[in-house]
Formats: C-alpha cells, structure tokens, sequence
C-alpha cells in the first residue's frame, strides 16, 4: 500500500481545527503537521480550501437483511461501497438470529455475508428471544468475539418484541458482561391494537402506518427503558430518536445523572409526517419506517437535543427497499417493508441543514457523525480521531462543491431516495478507508472484502470511556 499525503487542507476533529498535512502510511496516520514533504512513490491529495475530517461512523445499519418475505435491497458489499462514496469509512451492523436460533450460529451467517464489504464494519447482537442459552452465549460473544452491544426491542409483537422481565433479565446480563444495551423504544402493544383499529376502519395505505405508531408509543417505551438501565445500573443507547416525548425523557435522565445515550437520524430532522399523505404509493411507502417521521414541529426539539448533547450520535437506520419491494404492501400497510436508505446522504444532509445553517460549528459536525459513536461503542480513538497511530479513515469536504441527491445517482442499490431533489453546499470529494483511496473526487474504487471486522473491548464494571 503507498503512502499518502493529504496536503494543505484544513484538519477538522470534534475538539478543534488548525491547518495540516496528513501522512497515512500502512493504513494509520503517521504523521499529522504542516509542510510535510511526500516521499517519491507517495500519493498526493491536494487538499487546498478543504476540510479534513474523520470519516463518518454509521452506527445503525441494516445491511443484507431479511425482513417481511423480501431482504434488503442492499447487500454489505453495495452498502458499504455507498458508504464510502458519502464519506463513511466505518460501520456497526446488526446480527439477527431468528427466534430461538443460537447467537453464535447466527453470528456466522452474518461474517460470511459480510465477507464482501468495502470499508471496516462491526456488529451489533440483536436479542431477538430470550433463554438460559442466550445469556450463556453472550459472554462467549463478548470474551471471544469482541461483540460487545445487544439491542432489545419494545416492539414489533410475536417478532422481536420482549416481555419487561426479559428486558430486565438481558439489560441485568449486559452489566454483568460489560456490554452496551441497545433499545429500539415503542409500544408494541399499543401499535398492534392500533394497527387493528386502522384495519377495522377501512384505513389501509401507508397514511395508517404513522397513524398507528404516535409519538405516545415512542415517548411511553423510552421513558420505560430508561427506567430500567437506572434502575439496573448500567448505561443504556437508545436508537433512532425521533419523538419530542422520548428525548424529553433522555434528557431528564441525563440531567439524573444516568448515563444514556441518545441517537436520532437525519430524516428526522427534516422530513416530516405528511409524506405519508402523498398521493403516489410509491412516494408514501417509499418513506415508510419505524418509528416514522413526525410532525414538523419536532425537528427544531431534535435540533436543540443534539445542541444540548441530549443526543449525541447520528446514524441512518440503513434498510433500503425498491419501489417493487414497498410494494409488497400496497393493499395492507403492515406489509410494507419497514425502512429506507440514507448510508451515503448522512454526512451531506448533516452539513447542509446543521452546519451551513449555523446549527452546528464543523467540530461538533464531527462529533456527531463519527467520534462520538467510535467513543459510545469503543472504537476511538482507532476510529473517529486523526491521532497519530488512528486508522487512516479520513474525508475531504469540499466547503465549495455542489451536490444534489438523487436515486438517479446514488450508489444505494435501490431506486428511490427520501432524499430526492436535496441540494448540499459542502461534498465529499475524497474518501480514505484504513489508508485505501476508496472513492476519488467521483471515482468509487470499491474493492469487495477490503474491510475488516472490529471486535470491541468490553466497558468493564465501571463502563470507562461510555459517554
């Protein structure tokens, strides 16, 4: 692998910015000043009037996954490769053993599929039952394979959906073990009784799937699952924020001092509920997920949580469907597939809507789109920093560059974007994955297998180095 130089940008971290070269040698960043000089058989990146930033850390997404009679739309290594090409060279996916199925076993299904991906990749466990074999095979999970966070679901009844004493039993599990407890937060009960009622009323198109998941649920199950993780004492992420109640109950936690981690998603900051009202089916189920987008006003709440660190990551819940496969559930809203792409528009929207409107300083850009998830899931400072020693996973935005988003040219492997039309100010021009030029001003060098997996240290009985 040659060397590297990044030359005469401007170095961006969570912590400040100051203008340096960057050397990257043998996949880490070896040296970091002004005036560095290239040896003969380095490469050159010039980098004048850029930013140089770490790059991107997608802790949520779902690639290759099977989901309602259909699997995703994009594999790991398709999804990887958009990743890269939107600037995000690291992330944590989920492994999903089906009900009953051994963890373990599991995780194999998802190495090998995984075995294709472009840039470094992690796992998440999800904890899709629960039993004595379950509990046992999360320390080998944790000791041997360095798979360190569990999610746990409040929702999606006789799926994934688990009782309260199981949740209580696995959060109790994770403290034993050092692990990070995940939670997706709605009512699963109260979204299948109304999910019925949208039935018996007739109601059936993708309006009805916003109907049945109100902002209640997600409010109601956080609170719930914040309870909890205090309770047990241990930390405790909760993904996909996206309800003004829920990070309301985060922020009340924090404020206790407990010690919760919270993530919202770009959509939810700027698209708002009455894509569901759209007459094309396409267009309204194209944006079906869960939770769903809310009402408008609940963006400028998201927005004054990520200022105030109430939340502070930033993930893309990854799970795109094509138009056919939306379809599935043209004539019952339950059936459509739940979920859409956003992998390789994260960083964009991020920067248009965050920093570009003075939301967000670069640094704290930084900090939600990669440092702070390295940090929450032990991965810094290898990822999420440019320190000497780091993994040559870096960006170069373009403050000046245009970019508009579209289906029509993403990577995504799929033929519909929630982000149609949305214009950027700021691009990324250059993507550097462990030292590898993986996409060069346009050019997507996607090499299939070149990333590797990150196995994690556990947080110990102290949780060090948790947020």
């Amino acid at each position: 692998m040659p060397d590297i130089l990044v030359r005469g940008g401007t170095v961006v971290t969570d912590t400040g910015r100051r203008r340096a070269d960057v050397l990257c040698r043998d996949g880490r960043i070896a040296a970091l000043d002004e005036g560095l000089e290239p040896g003969g058989d380095t490469a050159v990146i010039e980098a004048g009037g850029c930013l140089v930033m770490p790059g991107g850390v997608d802790p949520h997404t779902h690639m290759q996954l099977p989901m309602m009679d259909t699997v995703v739309a994009d594999d790991f290594f398709t999804g990887t490769a958009a990743a890269a090409a939107g600037g995000t060279t690291t992330i944590i996916d989920f492994v999903g053993p089906d009900r009953g199925q051994s963890p373990l076993d599991a995780l194999a299904v998802w190495q090998e599929r995984a075995a294709k991906v472009v840039i470094d990749y992690s796992f998440h466990m999800t904890v899709s039952w629960w039993g004595e074999r379950f509990a046992t095979e999360m320390e080998t999970l944790v000791r041997e394979h360095g798979l360190t966070s569990f999610k746990f679901f409040l929702a999606y009844k006789n799926r994934l959906m688990l009782p309260d004493e199981d949740l209580i039993a696995g959060f109790a599990r994770c403290r034993e073990l050092g692990a990070l407890p995940l939670v997706h937060a709605e009512h699963g009960d109260l979204i299948v009784y109304l999910q019925n009622k949208m039935q018996s009323e007739g109601v059936t198109g993708p309006r009805a799937h916003v109907l049945s998941r109100p902002p209640q649920c997600e409010a109601e199950a956080t609170l719930r699952a914040v309870t909890m993780a205090e309770l047990v004492d241990l930390p405790l992420y909760v993904v996909h924020v996206s309800a003004a109640g829920a990070a309301e109950a985060i922020a009340a936690a924090r404020a206790r001092g407990a010690k919760i981690i919270g993530e919202t998603l770009p959509g939810f900051l700027a698209i708002d509920e009455s894509v569901y009202s759209d007459p094309d089916f396409d267009i309204a189920a194209g944006h079906v997920m869960s939770p769903p987008f809310r009402p408008r006003e609940y963006q400028d709440v998201l927005w004054q949580a990520l200022r105030d660190g109430v939340l502070s990551t930033t993930g893309t819940d990854h799970c795109c469907f094509t138009r056919a496969q939306k379809r599935l559930g043209e004539h019952d809203f339950t059936k459509i597939p739940n979920g859409c792409g956003s992998v390789e528009d994260r960083l964009h929207v991020l920067w248009q809507l965050g920093v570009n409107s003075g939301r967000l300083t670069p640094e704290h850009f930084v900090a939600l789109t990669s440092t702070n998830a390295a940090k929450a899931f032990n991965l810094w400072p290898r990822k999420g920093s440019l320190d000497i020693g780091a993994d040559a996973d870096l960006i170069v935005l373009d403050p000046q560059r245009h970019k508009r988003l579209s289906a029509a040219t993403q990577h995504q492997n799929t033929d519909f974007s929630v982000w149609e039309g949305f214009e950027s100010t700021g691009a990324v021009v250059h993507t550097l994955a462990r030292g590898r030029h993986v996409f060069a001003d346009g050019d997507l060098r996607a090499e299939r297998g070149s990333g590797c997996y990150l196995p994690r240290q556990p947080f110990g009985p102290a949780y060090q180095g948790v947020m």
